[in-house]
């Protein structure tokens, strides 16, 4: 069953039990060039595997870019 969360002030429906890591398989992002952030906490990248997107959740993906 989707959930609604809010990914960078947007709201987008997920699955259901869904975390951090396959949220951002789903978007197409590369997990080695981002931060996230949920519900205005950082969430440190080993975690992401196993932290779950809840319902109503607010999550932030920044991604670095390079230059010079």
């Amino acid at each position: 069953m989707p959930i609604s969360i809010s990914v960078n002030g947007e709201q987008q429906l997920t699955a259901e039990g869904q975390t951090i890591l396959e949220l951002l398989r789903q978007l197409q992002i590369d997990p080695a060039r981002v931060a996230v952030e949920l519900d205005r906490r950082i969430v440190k990248q080993p975690r992401w595997g196993e932290t779950v997107v809840r319902p109503g959740a607010e999550i932030e993906i920044v991604q670095f870019v390079g230059g010079g």
